[in-house]
């Protein structure tokens, strides 16, 4: 370094303490603490357990099952000991929550309190193990002027509580609020303060629910467990597969199952489609679980490629059992579904679709095949129908045959 700026650099702010960088063969792991709760679907998706000093965000919309899941720690960290703040109830209501869920610990803490300043008070005097928040849009810092939920307060509060998590080394849990498109309410900065962020989802009229980990610095992300809703809270269920497809029906048109990747896990659901005749001058389309958007695309490749009618026809697609699929995996199962409908044929009640559909009617490759088709195999279908740019290096499955398509008339060909 030349003298000059060896100079400049001695005369910058910090002097001599400030802090010194750590090489990366001298970080050690000794302190990394996971809390096991034994619940299997909650570990899988904090990534093997609740990490010791993080900040966790569970939102999801309300009367969906987020202050219950909270309630239910206690039972499954009975050795340790948690803060609970609630900001939207009294200590009586919650108590009346925990009975009936049958939650009896002495471990449980309780505290009414919105004011963040007391709330770090308290947490900071009894140093609990687990610190849970109910939720952070209801917290406020008293020198702040905005109301609580403005997005100043929020974050603020949001930031105040990071600091005490890491002081005390606790694991925190916020609960947060969504907007009406199911984004969380509040500043977008929020998902990027907090260590991982939980999305709870299902519909209120199903008894199923998926908590999804959208973001988590210790685990994959986009990881799904799967829980059902009960008079005595949440269970997990341990076979989701299974309980979405126990009441498929057989022999009917327009129901396809696909398999999704959800984090490292393949689900196998059923896509249900209806295509009639339309009764209005614009053609409905409705999708409930998958994307309006994709649905419009899927129909367009499947009138321009294939030669549906499908701008005479209202067509409505169904994921059974609440579940709501991304993954542009199951594009074609969602085509097969229609096409089904449209032509009043049924596909075969043992046949798994797998595979992405392109503009050009070409079926594109996915990712963990394998992985895919054991499931399959293991759940008792005897084919599958998958893009033929995964044939390469597949190793056959015993019970299973396997077909490939590159295009989407061959696929078609095969199904309906």
């Amino acid at each position: 370094m030349p003298t000059e700026v060896r100079a400049r650099v001695a005369r910058m702010p910090g002097g001599n303490d400030h802090p010194k960088p750590v090489s990366l063969a001298d970080v050690s792991l000794a302190d990394e603490v996971r809390l096991k709760t034994g619940v299997a679907e909650f570990d899988r998706v904090m990534g093997g357990g609740v990490m010791q000093g993080s900040l966790n965000l569970l939102a999801g919309d309300p009367g969906i099952g987020k202050s219950t899941l909270m309630t239910e720690l206690p039972r499954y960290l009975p050795d340790q000991k948690i803060l609970y703040v609630t900001g939207e109830e009294s200590v009586r209501q919650v108590k009346l929550r925990a009975q009936r869920l049958g939650v009896t610990t002495d471990s449980l803490l309780l505290l009414s309190e919105t004011n963040v300043d007391l709330v770090m008070g308290a947490a900071r005097e009894v140093e609990p193990d687990v610190l849970i928040i109910d939720s952070v849009q209801t917290l406020f810092r008293p020198e702040i002027p905005s109301a609580p939920g403005s997005v100043t307060q929020v974050r603020e509060s949001t930031a105040a509580i990071q600091q005490l998590t890491k002081l005390i080394d606790c694991a925190t849990f916020l609960i947060g609020h969504v907007t009406k498109d199911g984004s969380i309410a509040g500043p977008r900065v929020l998902e990027h303060m907090v260590d991982t962020v939980l999305q709870f989802e299902g519909d209120r009229h199903h008894s199923f629910r998926i908590l999804r980990s959208v973001k988590n610095r210790f685990g994959a992300t986009n990881e799904i467990g799967v829980f059902e809703m009960r008079e005595d809270g949440l269970r997990e269920v341990g076979n989701p597969s299974e309980i979405f497809l126990a009441e498929r029906t057989f022999g009917i048109s327009g129901s396809t199952v696909v398999c999704s990747m959800e984090g490292t896990r393949p689900l196998l659901v059923e896509i249900q489609a209806l295509v009639t005749p339309t009764s209005y001058g614009t053609p409905q389309r409705a999708a409930t679980g998958f994307d309006a958007q994709r649905l419009q695309m899927l129909l367009a490749v499947l009138e321009k490629r294939e030669g549906y009618r499908m701008s005479m026809h209202d067509v409505f697609v169904n994921v059974a059992g609440g579940v709501r699929l991304a993954e542009p995996a199951v594009d074609l199962g969602v085509v097969t579904a229609v096409a089904s409908s449209f032509r009043d044929v049924p596909t075969g009640t043992s046949t798994v679709v797998i595979g992405e559909v392109g503009l050009g009617g070409e079926i594109r490759a996915v990712s963990r095949i394998e992985t895919r088709l054991r499931e399959v195999a293991r759940l008792g279908f005897e084919h599958a129908v998958i893009p033929r740019g995964n044939l390469s290096g597949l190793k056959p499955l015993e019970g299973l045959q396997v077909d490939g398509a590159d295009r989407l008339n061959a696929a078609l060909n095969l199904l309906v």
